[in-house]
């Protein structure tokens, strides 16, 4: 994408499939200046990019003219993009629109579209989906599937009453739902989607009528309609779990004006608002605590089943839950840049990136379905014309052959899936960015993981306290009384556990900073210096014991500072950035399943030997950026596959290198920008679901390929020896459809 470059964002109603976002791709490419055109089907929503003005209305009538309603989403005014956008290791945006067509299903079927200046709420849902809100059995589609099933049901009664209009009586019930799926056929068609499922559908409905075969005609459009509309059903269910993402942010707020408080909408919340989030409150921005403290539980974000204790200073997300206390939240992020929307958003552009095999059905596709159209002609015309057979019973065949060729189960199989995995994976903090990321995640051999803020907390804590002459109350008791008020990481650890252990901290009077030492100060009449063990060798005589106990910490990795009170070494406190709780069993999980870990740090070799010793795993120490670059390509040229985990701005050019790049984080701080992937909430073990739910989702995708491909075999043999009709070929179809969108939606309960 140029500089120049661009977008203009549209909402889609009644899009329930790949099919459906195929067939508006197609379209909305034929119209001049639209230089690429991405479409979400779990987002409801098209992103056109152009590179110079684009007729808006000519975008809405080319839409509308399918069948879909569609509006121009004024929340995403259209903008110029730069560079950034062009990552070097961008999986999966190969827009290759080289479409199939299952086209279009029937998705609100015969409604008629309304103009591109019809109010949004109008022009949404058009198409046949549901209003917000409203049951799936209220939407057009339901209705016209009811209609045409009535028709139906009234043409059989009234044929037994008279049987010489039994004929017209069923053609028209299948002109009821037939008329739709023609006119959508034709619009299609003339879109630049001349073999779609409609176009199929219409041959064979028309053939059958020729052949006498009303009945069975009518009787094949109601059951399409049926299975169109329980596709459509699932469908919702899968954007439905991620709207109920977005709709964990409640919708009004609280904030601090002209000395009291005001509920206003939390869209309307600006960056340096100061809202108050009273006990059992959801959170409405995100923010920052500037007055009070409560456990926050983040489970609805990030699926952190344990509440976090939050004080002043410390960030708070959108749509996590203040348990019992009373804040103060200065907002840090607009409602459209919240972690939330920033997940939803994700999610919705991931779902525009198509998997390699996604790419490959729709390639497929694009010749499958005229290849249908030929072979169900064959079968018609060639039995007759070459050894005198019966023209009625060949061609009515060949109709059901058209009908067991809709290539709807085919094309689903794979979105379907991709969709849900995508979705299950936001839900649970595993965010991909596209099909072809989860995708790629299968086939992981080996992961490198960067130690400091990845495998470790990013912040050094007092793993022992060694006391000569006191207790250890005592050497905290001093140490803490110099590091009062200092913001220095291992005076926080020093700090944080003298307030764990429940130590009185004194007050020290003439403390002072000595450069590249430590401190000194008095406390209670005592002289007393904290620093490194070389700077306390100055002011104290270390004993043998002492200095063995000091290289032993130091040969575990950790950072020993020496108490000196009153000329006499009073205490060593030895520190380190330990790994994550679940760091151990989160490798041991990734090495049970053959896979490779290794880590990569620019840390001391002494602290990363010691860190992966305690996790079981080989570690690479003392790296520069392009060292860790250098080692993922050796890696790769092992034969391996590899997943680089870090925080995504340091461990930039390993991740890039990397066939697959993971930022570690949380909140707005996930690097979604430069990596592939990002795990929420910093769980070690979440690389493993990642692979995992990769796996369960191509598993799924080779069973749906499997149903879709099986069933239309077997119904092929069958038609073709005369055992089979239309009716049993129209359920080959729908009925497959419905298993293998059914089958992807089991992802939508994957607990890893």
């Amino acid at each position: 994408m140029t500089a120049s470059t661009r977008q203009t964002r549209f909402k889609i109603g009644g899009m329930d499939c790949a099919s459906c976002a195929a067939k508006i791709d197609t379209a909305v490419r034929r119209l001049d200046g639209v230089a690429d055109v991405s479409v979400s089907v779990t987002g409801a929503s098209m992103t056109v990019s152009h590179d110079g003005p684009l007729a808006d209305d000519k975008v809405l009538r080319q839409v509308a003219r399918l069948g879909y309603g569609i509006v121009k989403d004024s929340a995403a005014a259209s903008r110029t993009h730069g560079q950034h956008g062009d990552h070097e290791h961008d999986h999966g945006h190969d827009h290759d629109h080289d479409h199939h067509d299952h086209a279009g299903h029937d998705h609100g079927k015969g409604t008629a579209s309304r103009s591109a200046s019809a109010p949004a709420s109008a022009a949404l849902h058009v198409h046949g989906g549901a209003e917000p809100g409203q049951p799936w059995w209220r939407s057009s589609r339901a209705l016209l599937t009811l209609a045409c099933a009535l028709a139906l049901a009234v043409a059989y009664v009234a044929g037994h009453a008279f049987p010489a209009a039994e004929r017209w009586l069923f053609l028209a019930a299948l002109l009821v739902g037939l008329v739709p799926i023609a006119r959508r056929a034709l619009m299609a068609a003339l879109a630049g989607t001349p073999f779609s499922v409609e176009t199929l559908m219409t041959i064979a409905a028309v053939g059958a009528v020729l052949i006498g075969a009303t009945e069975e005609a009518a009787a094949v459009v109601v059951l399409f309609l049926i299975g169109e509309l329980l596709e459509g059903v699932a469908a919702g269910r899968a954007r439905a779990s991620i709207q109920g993402l977005a709709d964990l942010v409640p919708k009004m707020a609280l904030v601090e004006r002209n000395g009291g408080t005001a509920e206003v909408p939390a869209e309307q919340l600006a960056v340096g608002d100061v809202i108050v989030v009273r006990p059992g409150d959801r959170i409405p921005a995100d923010g920052e605590i500037t007055d009070g403290s409560s456990d926050i539980d983040e489970a609805p974000v990030t699926g952190e089943s344990t509440p976090k204790r939050k004080g002043v200073g410390e960030a708070v997300f959108a749509g996590t839950i203040s348990a019992d206390g009373v804040l103060k939240v200065r907002v840090t992020a607009a409602a459209a840049d919240n972690t939330i929307a920033r997940v939803v958003r994700l999610v919705e552009e991931a779902q525009e990136a198509k998997a390699p095999t996604e790419r490959f059905i729709d390639r497929f596709s694009r010749y499958y379905t005229p290849a249908v159209l030929l072979v169900g002609a064959l079968v018609a015309v060639l039995p007759p014309l070459l050894v005198g057979a019966d023209w009625s019973g060949w061609i009515y065949k060949g109709l059901a052959i058209l009908l067991i060729g809709c290539p709807c189960a085919l094309v689903i199989s794979t979105p379907a899936a991709i969709a849900a995995g995508l979705a299950t994976g936001a839900r649970r903090g595993l965010l991909l960015k596209g099909g072809a990321v989860l995708e790629g995640f299968a086939g992981i051999n080996a992961v490198a993981f960067d130690k400091t803020g990845t495998l470790t907390e990013g912040k050094p804590v007092v793993t022992d306290v060694v006391a000569y002459g006191r207790d250890e109350g005592g050497v905290l008791s001093l140490a803490a009384a110099l590091e009062q008020g200092s913001s220095h990481p291992l005076a926080v650890a020093i700090l944080g556990r003298a307030s764990a252990a429940g130590v009185a901290v004194p007050l020290a009077s003439g403390s002072k900073a000595i450069s590249g030492k430590g401190v000194e100060g008095d406390v209670g009449g005592v002289a007393v210096f904290l620093g490194s063990a070389k700077a306390a060798a100055e002011r104290a005589t270390l004993t043998e014991a002492q200095r063995a106990a000091i290289e032993g910490l130091n040969g575990q990795g950790k950072t020993v500072s020496a108490l000196v009170a009153d000329g006499a070494v009073a205490g060593l406190i030895a520190m380190r950035d330990e790994p994550r709780a679940d760091a151990a069993a989160g490798i041991a999980a990734l090495k049970g399943d053959g896979i490779r870990t290794v880590m990569l740090t620019g840390d001391n070799r002494s602290t990363a030997e010691a860190v992966a010793a305690s996790l079981g795993m080989e570690a690479r120490a003392e790296l520069l950026p392009q060292d860790k670059q250098r080692i993922v390509g050796e890696l790769k040229r092992e034969g391996l596959k590899v997943a680089k985990v870090g925080d995504g701005i340091n461990d930039a050019p390993a991740l890039a290198a990397a066939d697959i790049g993971i930022a570690m984080g949380g909140g707005t701080d996930v690097a979604l920008e430069t990596a592939d992937a990002a795990i929420l909430h910093g769980r070690v073990g979440d690389v493993w679901r990642m692979i995992r739910l990769s796996r369960s989702v191509m598993a799924n995708i080779r069973q749906n390929i499997t149903v879709a491909l099986g069933l239309k075999a077997v119904f092929l043999v069958t038609t073709i020896a005369g055992i089979t009709g239309l009716w049993p070929a129209i359920l080959a179809d729908t009925g497959a459809t419905v298993l293998v969108t059914a089958n992807a939606m089991r992802l939508l309960r994957w607990r890893g």
